[in-house]
C-alpha cells in the first residue's frame, strides 16, 4: 500500500505483465487502485500514481459539480416532455455502472447516470436521462413507459447511437487501431 494525496485514502498498486503501455485507476470501496504495466520502475510507478490519484480528483470534483447541472436538466427534461410530473429526489453522475447507461429507483426518487456518458452528445444524455425519469412514473418498460417517450423527437437517434458504442466495445483486440 502507498500513501496517497488525501490523509486517509489507501492505494493498491496492481501490475500486469499483459498491461504494456496504459495506467489506469479507479476507486474500490476506501481505496484506490492503479493498473501499470509490470515493467515499471518502482520511480515510475510512484509518478504514475501521483498522476492517477490527481486525475481521479479532477473527475471526481467535475462530476460532483455536475450533479446540479444534471438535476436541473432532469427538470427541464420532465417539464418540456412529462409535464413535470416526474419529480426526483435526487440525480447524480456514477463511476459504479459499467453495464448500464442509467438507473432509476423509484422508491427513493433516484436517478443515477453512467460516467460512461458524459462526453457523448447532448441528445444522447438527455435521453438516457428522460428514460429515467420516465420510470419514476412507469416502472417497466411496457407500452406505457415508451409512450411517455414518443413526445421526444430523437429518441431513435440516441438509442441508436448507444448502440452503436456498445457494439464498438464487443469488437476484437486490433493492435494497429490502439490509441494509447
Amino acid at each position: 500500500m502507498l500513501d496517497g494525496h488525501r490523509p486517509h485514502e489507501r492505494v493498491e498498486v496492481r501490475r500486469s505483465a499483459r498491461r504494456r503501455r496504459t495506467v489506469s485507476a479507479y476507486r474500490e470501496g476506501d481505496r484506490t487502485i492503479v493498473l501499470i504495466p509490470a515493467r515499471m520502475t518502482a520511480e515510475e510507478e510512484r509518478r504514475w500514481v501521483t498522476v492517477m490519484l490527481d486525475k481521479l480528483a479532477a473527475q471526481e470534483e467535475r462530476r460532483i459539480l455536475g450533479d446540479d447541472a444534471l438535476a436541473a436538466r432532469a427538470a427541464e427534461l420532465s417539464q418540456r416532455y412529462l409535464q413535470g410530473r416526474a419529480r426526483p429526489d435526487s440525480v447524480r453522475w456514477v463511476t459504479n455502472q459499467n453495464a448500464r447507461w442509467g438507473s432509476c429507483t423509484p422508491a427513493l426518487g433516484s436517478i443515477r447516470l453512467s460516467h460512461r456518458l458524459q462526453g457523448m452528445p447532448e441528445y444522447v444524455i438527455d435521453y438516457v436521462l428522460l428514460h429515467e425519469l420516465a420510470h419514476l412514473l412507469v416502472p417497466g418498460h411496457g407500452p406505457g413507459f415508451w409512450a411517455l417517450l414518443d413526445g421526444y423527437p430523437r429518441t431513435e437517434r440516441a438509442r441508436g447511437f448507444l448502440e452503436g458504442v456498445v457494439a464498438a466495445e464487443r469488437l476484437p483486440y486490433i493492435p494497429w487501431l490502439r490509441t494509447d
